[in-house]
C-alpha cells in the first residue's frame, strides 16, 4: 500500500496575522470550510459538522502561531496549514495526509475514489478562503 497526500499552495494578499485566525479558530474555519466547535488548544478534541456525512471527530495536534496549525480528522486523515509571510502577503501550504491505496474511509468509500474528489474540493475551498480573507482585509 502506498500513501499519498493532497498538497496545495496559495498566496493570499493579506498579512499572516490576518490569515492565521481563518485556519486556527472555529469561527475562521467555519467562514470557508465547515462549522465546528474547535478550540485552538493542542490535544483538544472537536467536531466538524460535515453536512451529509454527519459529524466528524477531530483533534488539534499542533499549533505554532502564526505559522503552523494541524489536526487529525476522523480515523485516518491529518490536515496541516503552514503559513509564511512574504512581502506582506501570506503563502499558505495546505496538506491533507493519511490517504492509503485500497483503504476504506469511515463512511465506506475507497480512499482511491475519495482522494481525487477531495483534492478538487480543496481547490474550491482554498479559493473561498482566499476570497473571504481578501474581501474582508480591504
Amino acid at each position: 500500500m502506498s500513501t499519498t497526500q493532497i498538497r496545495k499552495n496559495i498566496v493570499i494578499n493579506a498579512p499572516i496575522e490576518t490569515v492565521w485566525p481563518y485556519v486556527s479558530t472555529a469561527d475562521g474555519i467555519g467562514a470557508w470550510f465547515m462549522p465546528s466547535d474547535m478550540e485552538p488548544v493542542e490535544g483538544k478534541e472537536f467536531t466538524l459538522q460535515a453536512g451529509p456525512w454527519g459529524e466528524s471527530p477531530c483533534k488539534v495536534t499542533e499549533i505554532q502561531p502564526p505559522n503552523h496549525f494541524s489536526f487529525v480528522w476522523g480515523k485516518d486523515w491529518q490536515v496541516h496549514f503552514e503559513l509564511k509571510e512574504v512581502d506582506g502577503e501570506t503563502e499558505l501550504t495546505f496538506i491533507h495526509a493519511g490517504w492509503e491505496d485500497g483503504k476504506q474511509t469511515e463512511f465506506g468509500e475507497s480512499h482511491d475514489i475519495v482522494r481525487p474528489r477531495m483534492s478538487e474540493g480543496w481547490d474550491g475551498l482554498l479559493a473561498k478562503l482566499k476570497n473571504t480573507i481578501e474581501s474582508t482585509a480591504k
